[in-house]
This record gives C-alpha cells, sequence and structure tokens, in this order.
C-alpha cells in the first residue's frame, strides 16, 4: 500500500458514534506525512429531517429517491450539518481540515444515473477536480468531502457516498480505498456460522449478490469498490471503525477487514 496518501469513506452515523481517539488517529496520521481524504454520508440523519419535514424515505436498488425537495435536505444535511460536525471533530482533535461539498469548485462532476427514471436526481460521477484536492492537501489540510455533485448546467445530483469515494479515490490515483463502517467485513455464513472474508474478487462478488448474501445498502459500497479498482485503485478495504488503531492498522498492516482486489 501507498503510505503516503488514502481516501476514506465513512457514513455520518458511523463518524458520528466514533471516539476522539478514531480522529487522533487522523491527526497522527496527518502529522506522519500520511494524507487522508475524507468522503463522507448521512442517511440516517437525511431520514430524521425528511421525516420531520412529512416527506417519505425511498430507496431502490440502495439508492436515495431524490425529487428536488429531497435533494434541497440531502445537501443541507450533507454538505452543512454532517460535512462541519467531522470538520469540528477533526480541528477538536488537533488535526487541520478543510470541508467542501461536491459543488464546489466543481469538484464532483455529475450526469443522471441510467435508471433516473426510477430514482430521480442521483447521479453518476463524470469527473472529480483532483487538482483542487491536491491544492487543499499542499496546504497541510486534510479534505472532507461530502458527495453532491454538478453538472455543466448547474443542476445537482444525490451521489452516493461510496460511488464518490471510489471515483475520488481513482481520479487521485491512490492505491488503497478504506471503506470505514459498522460491520467488521464482509460476511458469509460458514457451517451455520458468519464469518469474515479477508479478500473477496469481483467474481465473488458477483455470485455473493446473485445469492443475497450482499444485498441492499452494501450493494453500491461493493459495486464502488468495483467501479474504483477499475483505476488506479489496487485495493479496496472495508473495516469496522470502532475497532482500535484501525485506520493505523489498515494503512500500516492492511491485514483487517475484507480487502476487495481486482483478479
Amino acid at each position: 500500500m501507498n503510505k503516503r496518501r488514502f481516501v476514506m469513506k465513512c457514513g455520518g452515523s458511523t463518524l458520528a458514534a466514533l471516539p476522539d481517539a478514531f480522529f487522533e488517529e487522523l491527526r497522527g496520521l496527518q502529522e506522519q506525512g500520511v494524507q487522508p481524504v475524507i468522503v463522507h454520508g448521512g442517511g440516517p440523519a437525511i431520514n430524521e429531517i425528511l421525516g420531520k419535514l412529512g416527506i417519505e424515505s425511498r430507496f431502490m436498488s440502495g439508492l436515495r429517491v431524490t425529487d428536488e425537495a429531497t435533494l434541497d435536505v440531502v445537501e443541507m444535511v450533507l454538505a452543512g450539518r454532517i460535512n462541519k460536525e467531522i470538520v469540528r471533530k477533526l480541528q477538536k482533535n488537533g488535526a487541520k481540515s478543510i470541508g467542501l461539498s461536491g459543488t464546489d469548485g466543481n469538484l464532483i462532476g455529475a450526469k443522471p444515473v441510467v435508471n433516473a427514471h426510477e430514482v430521480g436526481l442521483v447521479g453518476d460521477v463524470t469527473g472529480v477536480n483532483a487538482t483542487l484536492i491536491e491544492g487543499i492537501i499542499e496546504l497541510g489540510y486534510l479534505p472532507v468531502i461530502a458527495p453532491i455533485g454538478i453538472d455543466e448546467a448547474g443542476q445537482r445530483y444525490n451521489i452516493n457516498a461510496d460511488t464518490a469515494a471510489g471515483a475520488i479515490a481513482s481520479h487521485l490515483g491512490v492505491d488503497t480505498m478504506i471503506v470505514v463502517t459498522d460491520v467488521p467485513g464482509i460476511m458469509r455464513t460458514v457451517n451455520g456460522e458468519k464469518v469474515i472474508l479477508p479478500q473477496v474478487t469481483f467474481a465473488d462478488i458477483e455470485e455473493m449478490i446473485r445469492s443475497e448474501e450482499i444485498y441492499g445498502g452494501m450493494i453500491p459500497k461493493v459495486r464502488a469498490a468495483m467501479s474504483c479498482l477499475h483505476g488506479n485503485v489496487k485495493e479496496v478495504l472495508i473495516v469496522d471503525g470502532a475497532v482500535p488503531r484501525v485506520l493505523i492498522k489498515a494503512v500500516t498492516e492492511g491485514n483487517i477487514g475484507t480487502r476487495i482486489v481486482r483478479l
């Protein structure tokens, strides 16, 4: 693994539950010259606000069905509340960070997904302004990115955070993307017991989707990993953020969680 840089994706609810020690780890890595880039989600917080506004949360194939009213809430929660909460936690623990939306500086270019007629204003990534991210890193700051995309006409799109993170990792040319979740990795039932798979291939993933061992929100997560691995990224690690020193173990050892590789 390139120990100098990695992209980390984390759900907003997962980040909110993580202890200060996790953010201290990020600061420590930054001080050692390792350059993390964070891409975050925020699904439960979005659901909460939508519920208060009387807007139904609907999902299809693991993607949030997004109309203009829903998109307003998605942007408010992701680019406003969650993004700045992460920045504050990082800075509280001594890490220098800057929060951005994918619309800032055309950071994440987007177009409608192929099934936009079903899911609405959900986007696929068409490009990443890697120069902007590189500039922030060069200034000594840790970029924290909310996955809202924008097209040339100025239309916003809700981008699945896993998809956005995979695209950013590929455009930055990093070796590794780390997906921090509340599960220890991809699991499979063996002899009646759930076991963590230390490594899976594309063929393994496709078979597990067909057998429905991988389902729901995990499908876009592994799909994004596979898409990411078509670029410059060599591996994706899915790890449990609650494990002590999880990032240090992932960056220096790589023998934690599930490693997705292209074979």
